[in-house]
C-alpha cells in the first residue's frame, strides 16, 4: 500500500501568515494527511484549522513537533525572520520540510539548516515554483538541442514596483536567480554589483530593517553582473518605481542563434525567437510559444496556478523521499540562490567583483 504522510503545518498570522496558500495546497494530495496546525494567533489557528481540516491545533510549533511527530512539516510564513528557527526545529525533530522562499536571511544560517538536514538524511522542498515547471523542462531541452545556439547571456529584472532595489532583489530576485542557475547550468562563480539609494552609493546610514522580516536592507537601485561557467554572463537589475506594463519580471536567454524569454511562475508560457541578431524588426523573425508539450504546441496541462506549483513541488519532495534522490531545488540550491543575493551587497561593500562561494557568510550590509 502507498504510504500516507502525516503533515504538520506551521503558520504565523500577522507575520507572514501561511505564505502563498501553502497550507491548503497539501489538501490537493491524496498521499498526505494534515494532522495539526501551529500558530501563535488563536484566530489564525481557528481559520487554518477550518481551511485544512486539521484535527488538532497548537499555539507553539515546538509542541506540535514533539506531540504529533509528523513525517513532513510545512513551514508556511512568507516573512523570513522566524524561518530559520522553524526549519532547525523541524530538522531536529527528524521531519522532511516544505517551506516558503527565500531560504533564510544569511548564508551562515542557510548552511546550518542544510547541514542539519544532510546529517539526518532529510529532504527539503521550497516554493521556488518555477523550478518545478514542466515548461522549464522544455526550455532546457530546447537549449540543449542547440535551437538558440551557444548560450551567451541570461538577463533578468525584478518587478520594480515600490519594492524596487534591495527588497525586490530578495523577494522577486530569488525566483529569477533560480531560473538563471537552471539555464546557465550551475552556480555563479563571481559577481560585480552596485547598490544605490536616491542616486548615490549606499552607505552604513542607508541600512534599515527590511519589510517581511528580511533583516538589514538598503538600496532602491540594484545592478549586478554574474559570471557562470563556460563563459555565460548573467545580469540582474531592479529600480524602484520603474515597473513595466506588462512587467519585465522574467528571464531572457540569449544565444548565438536566438532568444528565449521565460516568465517566473509555474506552467507559464515561454517564447522563442529564432534570430541570431536578436532583432525581429530587422530580421522579420516571429516569436514562437514554448509550452510543456514543445515549440508552438498547445498547452495540454490545466494546473498552471500558484497552487499547482506547490503541488508539483510537494510531489517532487515526496518522490525524493521515496526514491532516495535529491529534490529539484535542494537546501544547497536554495542556499546558492541566497548567495547570489548576498553577493550583490558584498560586491558593493568591497567595491569590486567578489568570488562565489562567498567567504562572508553574514549579511554584508552589517559590515559596511
Amino acid at each position: 500500500m502507498a504510504r500516507k504522510y502525516r503533515v504538520g503545518v506551521i503558520g504565523a498570522t500577522g507575520r507572514g501568515d501561511y505564505g502563498h496558500a501553502v497550507d491548503v495546497a497539501f489538501r490537493k494530495l491524496d498521499n498526505v494527511e494534515i494532522v495539526a496546525v501551529a500558530d501563535a494567533s488563536e484566530a489564525g489557528r481557528v481559520a487554518a484549522q477550518k481551511r485544512t481540516g486539521a484535527p488538532r491545533t497548537y499555539a507553539a510549533y515546538k509542541d506540535l513537533l514533539a506531540k504529533e511527530k509528523p513525517d513532513l512539516v510545512a513551514v508556511c510564513p512568507r516573512w523570513i525572520d522566524q524561518r530559520h528557527d522553524m526549519l532547525m526545529a523541524a530538522a531536529e525533530a527528524g521531519c522532511h520540510i516544505y517551506t516558503e522562499k527565500p531560504f533564510w536571511r544569511t548564508l551562515k544560517e542557510c548552511d546550518a539548516v542544510a547541514d542539519a538536514l544532510d546529517m539526518r538524511h532529510l529532504k527539503l522542498g521550497i516554493a521556488h515554483i518555477s523550478q518545478y515547471s514542466p515548461v522549464l523542462d522544455t526550455v532546457l531541452k530546447v537549449i540543449a538541442d542547440g535551437v538558440i545556439g551557444d548560450l551567451l547571456e541570461v538577463r533578468a529584472r525584478g518587478k520594480e514596483d515600490a519594492r524596487g532595489g534591495g527588497e525586490d532583489l530578495w523577494v522577486l530576485g530569488s525566483h529569477v536567480f533560480g531560473l538563471m542557475r537552471s539555464v546557465a547550468g550551475g552556480n555563479a562563480v563571481s559577481c560585480y554589483a552596485t547598490v544605490a539609494a536616491q542616486g548615490r552609493a549606499v552607505g552604513r546610514a542607508d541600512v534599515k530593517d527590511g519589510a517581511e522580516g528580511l533583516g538589514p536592507l538598503a538600496g532602491d537601485h540594484v545592478q549586478a553582473t554574474y559570471a557562470f561557467p563556460k563563459g555565460v554572463q548573467g545580469y540582474f537589475a531592479s529600480r524602484k518605481g520603474a515597473a513595466g506594463a506588462p512587467t519585465r519580471f522574467a528571464v531572457q536567454v540569449f544565444g548565438s542563434k536566438g532568444v528565449i524569454e521565460l516568465e517566473s511562475g509555474y506552467l507559464v508560457k515561454a517564447a522563442l525567437l529564432r534570430d541570431a541578431g536578436w532583432s525581429p524588426a530587422r530580421s522579420g523573425a516571429k516569436w514562437q510559444s514554448i509550452t510543456s508539450a514543445g515549440i508552438d504546441k498547445p498547452e495540454p496541462r490545466t494546473d498552471g496556478t500558484y497552487e499547482g506549483g506547490h503541488v508539483a513541488a510537494i510531489t517532487d519532495l515526496i518522490g525524493a523521499i521515496e526514491q532516495r534522490r535529491e529534490t529539484k531545488c535542494t537546501a544547497r540550491d536554495a542556499t546558492a540562490i541566497v548567495e547570489m543575493i548576498a553577493a550583490v551587497f558584498e560586491s558593493h561593500r568591497l567595491g569590486k567583483p567578489t568570488e562565489l562561494p562567498l567567504k562572508t557568510r553574514v549579511n554584508p550590509l552589517t559590515l559596511l
